[in-house]
């Protein structure tokens, strides 16, 4: 078996379950929040020994614009002070950070402690720590056929076979396929995070809170993807020359 820090993964955790890993001790959201960085930092310095080559994670979606502006305010406060705290601790470690998703509504002092740290770690070699903020996928894959198509508003719309590269390149540019999706908290669902990325992407859901996940739960996960097969459309090898199922599509 091909061992995890040969394939190089890239790992993508939705952070889920602050909130309610805080209301079951009686605890304001925004305890939660706090907790969620320190597993943060856990996971990160796991990952890096780990040998993942990219770990993206989910801080804050398009739709959390929707929460209380007390809880918004507290999260952004929370994001700054990662961001200011962190950054040396990353380049240290030859990681690189990376944001990505909309800036154009974010604060000043947001945007102030993003370039701070994107500009500290750019020389970074190791581990590539991508952070979402303000991240929809679904206005990603949308702005990205925009794109695509306005280079052909003077002629005819471009065909499949050609937009759908057009859109690889744009939606990759930033990011790169998913290996594994890790989302936390119970839930079973994407939630608007990568779905371009992650059409290929194993999928490990786990009970487990965000402020409790820790390596331990990191190294679970990549224990069961090494257990996955992973065939992208075709068939296991040994299974070549059975006949076709009559009900297709499996991947």
């Amino acid at each position: 078996m091909q061992s995890i820090k040969d394939k190089r993964l890239h790992v993508a955790i939705i952070m889920d379950g602050n909130g309610r890993w805080a209301a079951r001790r009686g605890l304001p959201r925004v305890a939660g929040h706090r907790a969620g960085v320190a597993a943060l930092r856990r996971v990160v310095e796991r990952a890096d020994e780990s040998g993942i080559r990219r770990l993206t994670v989910y801080a804050f979606s398009s739709d959390n614009w929707r929460r209380p502006a007390a809880e918004v305010e507290s999260i952004f406060w929370l994001l700054r002070a990662f961001l200011r705290l962190e950054a040396e601790r990353l380049r240290q470690r030859g990681a690189r950070l990376q944001i990505i998703g909309r800036r154009d509504r974010l604060g000043k002092r947001v945007l102030h402690e993003i370039d701070r740290a994107e500009q500290l770690t750019a020389a970074g070699r190791g581990l590539e720590l991508c952070v979402a903020i303000d991240y929809s996928s679904r206005e990603e894959i949308t702005r990205a056929a925009a794109e695509a198509t306005a280079a052909f508003s003077e002629g005819e719309p471009p065909s499949p076979d050609l937009l759908g590269p057009m859109l690889m390149q744009a939606l990759t540019a930033q990011s790169a396929d998913v290996d594994l999706l890790i989302r936390t908290g119970g839930e079973k669902r994407l939630s608007d995070f990568l779905l371009w990325e992650s059409a290929y992407a194993e999928l490990v859901f786990t009970d487990r809170m965000w402020p409790e996940f820790d390596a331990a739960d990191l190294n679970e996960a990549l224990d069961e993807f090494s257990r996955r097969e992973r065939r992208f459309g075709t068939v296991p090898a040994g299974d070549m020359n059975c006949a076709p199922a009559l009900t297709g599509g499996a991947r």
